[in-house]
């Protein structure tokens, strides 16, 4: 095998939080602490991440969305 045929050398680099980028903890992954880790969740939970969608809402929806307006 020529050097040609090696493979380069690959660089892996420390994970970072998704959330505040601070170097991971293998218990918390993929974030630094339990802190950042309820952070996210709360986010999912108040609704701070949504998937685009074409799809009218469901009539439940638009009515619960009317009241917190409210």
């Amino acid at each position: 095998m020529s050097d040609d045929d090696k493979p380069s050398g690959v660089r892996v680099a420390a994970a970072k939080c998704v959330r505040c980028s601070q170097p991971v903890q293998p218990r918390f992954r993929p974030f630094c602490s339990q802190r950042c880790a309820d952070i996210d969740l709360g986010t999912w939970f108040t609704g701070g991440y949504r998937v685009p969608s074409n799809e009218a809402p469901d009539e439940g929806e638009s009515s619960l969305e009317n009241q917190e307006k409210s």
